[in-house]
């Protein structure tokens, strides 16, 4: 059974001033990983960690990661943008990864001095149009400072999972040809400083295929540097380190990656005499996934050919197992000790079938008025919600070290929801 930061009687008062269903984020417990994804990549002297904004968008935590761990922004829309914007991740603190791009994103990534990611060929020229039309400098002395990258899509060549597909069939990134034409027109018009990017997985719990990613990225740019004469400044090897939402699962060994990818270095840049390539990585889900709870209360039992759990949360506050069929453990705070030997399905209040948090899961008895916590939800959690049926999204608490609880966004009311409605009354 998961070990809770809280028990019922601090879910019993803090629901007095927030009213289930709620998210809270444990800040310990997220300073202590951060720390350690640092630690194990500590040899690579220009280390950084890009967080995945859209694994957890809120401000506040941006702001922890980035004032106590100097981690950067991962954005992929004008939103994340802002708010890196805001927190205090400007220039090439922000790594600018998006796909589909419009116009106005890659011109404010550009004014922001991000580094941009492009993730097709026809990307570069879009994005100088776009540029040179709001006024601001495509000559070679205006790019010879910015720093560009390109994603690559190694597709049958390496395997994906289920969550991002295979990447033959992904939507995401350049062929190996591509990236060759790219890197050269790059060269030509000016530029001078050079990332690769790769984004393959998500929710991966092998160490080697995160380390199998970094090699293979070693490898290209070498090859890439040989052949276009560039030299790189950076390898993203991207996010995609999982987490172990079921009780079997075994935790990504972190200090194995690091060591992996660290003899990968060794032989593949250093061993080749490349010059230094800085590793750059763009985890969200496991560095708060596993410290974020959705919290609610049991609101009906009904009984007809299964048993249902009806809460007052609902798949607008955690939509993986809908989307994704996912596994996220649940604890119901004071019964912990007590049998599970009743079988439920436990389910939201959406006129959908799919609105389900998990289907015939084994739980102690339960009662109108139970709490329910589920476990994992730090991150593509809040973050996914959705107002369908009118649903309103839920407040975010985060549990400082101290004990203390603090808001880090409010609950959204029904004028929120009717404010972008333009009807009389309204």
């Amino acid at each position: 059974m998961r070990k809770l930061p809280f028990d019922k009687a601090w879910i019993a008062q803090t629901s007095k001033t927030w009213p289930t269903p709620f998210h809270v984020y444990d800040a310990a417990a997220i300073r202590a990983n951060a720390r350690r994804l640092k630690a194990a990549f500590a040899w690579n002297a220009g280390f950084r960690e890009f967080f995945a904004v859209k694994a957890a968008p809120n401000p506040h935590l941006m702001k922890l990661l980035k004032d106590e761990f100097g981690f950067g922004s991962d954005c992929s829309s004008m939103a994340e943008l802002i708010l890196a914007e805001k927190v205090g991740n400007t220039g090439e603190a922000i790594m600018f990864t998006s796909n589909d791009t419009p116009a106005e994103e890659f011109v404010k990534a550009w004014e922001l001095g991000a580094i941009i990611n492009l993730d097709d060929i026809t990307h570069w020229q879009f994005m100088l149009d776009a540029v040179a039309a709001k006024g601001l400098g495509t000559g070679p002395e205006d790019l010879a400072g910015r720093v560009f990258c390109c994603r690559y899509n190694p597709g049958p060549l390496k395997g994906g999972n289920a969550i991002i597909g295979k990447p033959e069939e992904a939507k995401y990134g350049f062929t190996r040809e591509q990236l060759f034409d790219c890197y050269a027109q790059m060269k030509a018009a000016g530029v001078k400083r050079f990332g690769l990017h790769t984004m393959v997985a998500s929710n991966e719990l092998d160490p080697e295929y995160i380390i199998d990613t970094a090699k293979l990225l070693f490898s290209l740019a070498a090859e890439i540097h040989e052949k276009v004469g560039i030299d790189f400044e950076f390898v993203n090897i991207g996010g995609g380190i999982g987490i172990p939402y079921k009780p079997e699962q075994k935790a990504m060994d972190i200090e194995r990656v690091g060591e992996g990818i660290r003899a990968a270095y060794d032989s593949l840049v250093a061993g080749a005499g490349m010059k230094p390539i800085r590793l750059y990585m763009e985890c969200g889900r496991c560095i708060t996934g596993p410290y974020g709870y959705l919290v609610a209360k049991v609101r009906h039992i009904k009984t007809t050919y299964r048993k249902y759990a009806g809460l007052d949360a609902c798949m607008s506050n955690l939509m993986r197992p809908a989307l994704y069929g996912a596994y996220h453990e649940i604890v119901v705070p004071g019964k912990e000790d007590l049998p599970a030997d009743e079988v439920y399905d436990v389910t939201g209040s959406l006129c959908e079938n799919n609105d389900k948090f998990a289907i015939q899961r084994p739980l102690p008895r339960l009662e109108p008025g139970d709490f329910i916590v589920i476990c994992d939800a730090g991150a593509h959690g809040h973050a996914m919600g959705f107002q369908y049926n009118g649903k309103l999204r839920s407040a975010e608490l985060l549990l400082e070290e101290d004990g203390s609880v603090r808001e880090i966004r409010r609950a959204e009311t029904l004028s929120d929801y009717f404010a972008t409605l333009d009807f009389p009354g309204l």
